[in-house]
């Protein structure tokens, strides 16, 4: 049997690199198991199993803690193997101490390559045959504990110097992180070196523009912009969740998935999309990227309907606005389908937008109205008197003659833009159905030279959902093409309906919409007593918009209707 000091002892490699970047350029786990593996075969170890940990050592739960645990798992490990202490830990004596008592606990030894860590142990009383706790020491403790607290210093070296220039240049409008959706990253010359930028990506951009452009429009919920987003093809990023410990694991594939009413929201609040910056390291302070974003500050403000405003200075200074909402739109639906007008009709008292509800009678039935009861007062008004009385108003509105033509280039010019746009997103439908045929002539050479029938099955599995995919889209190209437009007639009922106002009005199913029209015929919320002809009988409706005229009861000196 051979000595105890020169028997083979059970160890335990550990390596850990800082990050995926650093695991590929700069202190290799390659490099790192050959120091080991060298430290072994003079120490006459026999290496049982080899860890790589892709974290940092810095954060208050070590990585290292796996090691340990890998040790109390397996009572065959004897020692455990590291290159240096700043490869077991950067978080000073403290952290090193709790770790290395543990494995002290277990009977487990640590050394290391560079031979700062010393496993004899010293007595000062060996030689009266005693021993007591404070009598037996490491010679070696000393050292590692300074060691420790190099790496330590060392890690808030680094850090300091990067961090703190990664905060300089990110106020300075340059990008530290990972390109947003949209977004891709670029390192380019600039006055302050060689600093990361943000492009449009040239896939994921085209969504983007398209949300801001939709939601500008004012006339689609964010129900509607997503299906309409998703019919493109909007996929979210596919990223890796890895394991906590072990980075170079990866536990599974997220991502992949299509928007919803939340993203888009998250999307048309993003300053980033406009070229601002703002976050922790601007100080919550926006500042005007070195980059263009994917859309206008203009489009931006208009997307977000004047809720949230950016001005940009002539000196590139940046300013938010942000609109603070009535206290009736904090403790109320803002958008009710069943009151609808409230928004674009003032209480007569007050003039401020009224509140609708039903209120339940004694016998459970229903009473809809409109209100207000601001200010100690009182006004309610049943919403079938409210509705003929916003009837009343639509029939006795029509549209100027001479701004008739105007309006009628306004909608050709419109129909332009969206034909155009109808183009681009046919093309975007066109390559994804050629990326799918392409996807299945790939797969399709691969089973020739295939052997295994489960993968034959799965690869079968790909070309059907690929089939089912191409079918889909031809499907969303023939309904385009079945349902394209002819302008010219188009026009033709478009004058038609300008000149018989009412017709737009009552032809409008969505109550919302509805409402919406009626508030552009006025220049400022008209309040409920507003809308009383029997009292502007002979006196022009107060707010109406320029290209409206008011059609009275009384005839003109000509002998036509008179109006407003």
């Amino acid at each position: 049997m051979l000595p105890s000091e020169n028997r083979q002892r059970n160890g335990l490699l550990a390596i850990r690199v800082s990050s995926g970047k650093q695991k590929r350029d700069g202190d290799s786990p390659e490099e790192q198991r050959q120091r080991g593996e060298s430290l072994a075969l003079s120490q006459n170890i026999h290496i049982v199993d080899a860890v790589v940990l892709v974290e940092s050592a810095s954060h208050e739960e070590q990585p290292m803690q796996t090691i340990v645990e890998k040790c109390r798992e397996n009572p065959a490990i004897e020692v455990v193997l590291i290159k240096a202490i700043d490869r077991f830990t950067r978080g000073g004596s403290g952290a090193y101490i709790k770790l290395k008592e543990q494995l002290d606990n277990l009977n487990v030894s640590l050394i290391d390559t560079f031979g700062i860590i010393d496993s004899r142990r010293v007595n000062t009383l060996e030689h009266t045959g005693f021993k007591y706790y404070w009598s037996d020491y490491s010679p070696s403790f000393k050292s590692e504990i300074l060691e420790a607290e190099h790496a330590k210093d060392e890690l808030r070296d680094i850090m300091t110097r990067m961090i703190g220039a990664e905060i300089r240049y990110t106020q300075l409008g340059y990008w530290m992180r990972q390109p947003p959706y949209g977004f891709t990253s670029e390192t380019v010359d600039t006055n302050h070196g060689k600093r990361v930028i943000l492009t449009p990506h040239p896939e994921e951009a085209p969504f983007i523009r398209r949300i801001f452009e939709m939601r500008a429009q004012g006339i689609y919920s964010s129900q509607e912009i997503a299906d309409k987003i998703n019919k493109l093809g909007f996929k979210t990023r596919t990223s890796y969740v890895r394991d906590k410990y072990d980075r170079s694991k990866i536990k599974r594939v997220v991502g992949g998935r299509q928007i919803d009413v939340k993203m888009i929201d998250r999307i048309a609040h993003s300053l980033i999309y406009a070229g601002v910056i703002k976050g922790k390291w601007t100080n919550d302070k926006p500042v005007k990227a070195q980059f263009d974003g994917l859309v206008s500050t203009e489009l931006f403000n208009r997307a977000n309907h004047g809720k949230l405003i950016i001005e940009i200075g002539s000196n590139k200074e940046v300013t938010l606005h942000h609109k603070q909402p009535p206290e009736w739109q904090l403790v109320k639906q803002s958008i009710n389908p069943d009151f609808p007008f409230k928004k674009v009709v003032s209480c007569p008292d007050c003039r401020k937008p009224l509140s609708g509800s039903a209120a339940r009678g004694k016998l459970g039935k229903y009473y809809p109205a409109y209100h207000c009861s601001r200010d100690d007062h009182y006004f309610r008004e049943p919403q079938a008197q409210f509705d003929a009385r916003i009837e009343n108003v639509i029939k006795k509105l029509e549209i100027t003659p001479e701004h008739i033509d105007t309006l009628l280039e306004m909608i050709a010019e419109s129909w332009r833009a969206q034909q155009q746009q109808t183009i681009q997103d046919d093309q975007k439908l066109l390559e994804r159905r050629q990326a799918y045929e392409t996807q299945i002539r790939v797969t399709l050479d691969r089973m020739k030279v295939l052997t295994s029938e489960t993968a034959i099955k799965y690869m079968e599995e790909d070309i059907v959902s690929a089939e089912k995919q191409i079918k889909e889209l031809d499907h969303q190209l023939a309904n385009k093409r079945d349902n394209a437009v002819d302008i010219e007639l188009v026009l033709q009922y478009a004058r038609y309906l300008l000149k018989h106002l009412s017709d737009i009005m009552f032809g409008l199913r969505n109550p919302i919409r509805r409402a919406a029209f009626f508030g552009i015929m006025f220049n400022e919320m008209p309040s409920y007593a507003d809308l009383d002809f029997e009292t502007h009988k002979n006196s022009p409706l107060p707010g109406v918009n320029g290209l409206f005229r008011c059609i009275l009861d009384a005839k003109s000196t000509s002998g036509g209707p008179g109006g407003a």
